[in-house]
């Protein structure tokens, strides 16, 4: 009889360090990204992009995004990076596109450097990316096909 309350114990053990272990790994992939969180800027001749990121809770960022060129609001994008399970998700709501409603990218990369996120589907773009540089930048590059071509934008983004 012993024996068995032995096994039984080891067994519920095991269980209980293999889920703590699995929800650390799970929330690992968010974590690489904390270094997205701050306001971010890119100041050029067209204007002004700008995008602030907070962080909501352990599984989930969300920023907006916009771009102003004099006084006025070119464009305006709501993201949430949202990680369920082992899956890290980035969901852009572009005002005025879509219907309104987020579009998914989910990640094909994710390391302390670089975010990489895919939807070969959506028309453009099909992919973003987030890279941190060094002196407290980030460089955000958005990539795929427009109108049959290959397009590229990158944009190098300051820490305020």
């Amino acid at each position: 009889m012993k024996i068995f309350q032995k096994i039984t114990l080891l067994l519920l053990l095991l269980a209980i360090f293999s889920c703590k272990k699995t929800e650390t790994a799970e929330k690992g992939k968010i974590k690489a990204a904390d270094w997205l969180i701050g306001n971010w800027e890119n100041k050029n001749p067209d204007g002004v992009l700008t995008e602030n990121w907070e962080k909501i809770n352990d599984s989930t960022f969300n920023a907006v995004s916009y771009f102003i060129k004099g006084k006025d609001t070119v464009h305006f994008e709501n993201i949430s990076l949202v990680q369920k399970g082992e899956t890290l998700t980035y969901f852009a709501t572009v005002k005025g596109q879509n219907n309104d409603k987020p579009v998914a990218f989910p990640s094909v990369l994710e390391t302390e450097k670089q975010l990489v996120f895919e939807n070969i589907k959506h028309d453009y773009p099909q992919k973003i990316m987030y890279t941190k540089g060094a002196n407290n930048t980030l460089t955000a590059e958005i990539s795929g096909k427009l109108e049959g071509k290959m397009t590229t934008e990158r944009f190098i983004m300051v820490k305020k």
